[in-house]
């Protein structure tokens, strides 16, 4: 029985280290904040205004002969676009809450 003596000694220790890991893992979602409390604000205006910079950017870098980064600011531009619509579309569309 002498062999069997280092295999209950490891599993223990990995027994604790899981019950251990698995109590810090526990704690950490039990205190962390939930997603849907926090709120999210954008400002159309801003991302329609740098989005427009961005294309002016793109132009002038188009003009000076760089295409390469030129298509990269088009693209940011698109990507700042779309990201004002989705919050215009968010403001649009979202209900009130239940209690107003």
């Amino acid at each position: 029985m002498r062999h069997t003596k280092p295999a209950r000694s490891a599993l223990t220790a990995l027994l604790a280290t899981t019950l251990l890991a698995g109590g810090v893992l526990l704690g950490q979602t039990a205190t962390a904040e939930p997603a849907a409390a926090k709120t999210v604000t954008c400002n159309v205006k801003a991302l329609r205004a740098e989005a427009h910079r961005e294309r002016d950017r793109a132009a002038r870098l188009k003009r000076d002969g760089a295409p390469a980064e030129a298509r990269k600011a088009l693209a940011h531009a698109d990507a700042l676009e779309r990201r004002a619509k989705q919050c215009a579309d968010a403001d649009n569309n979202s209900r009130p809450p239940l209690w107003k």
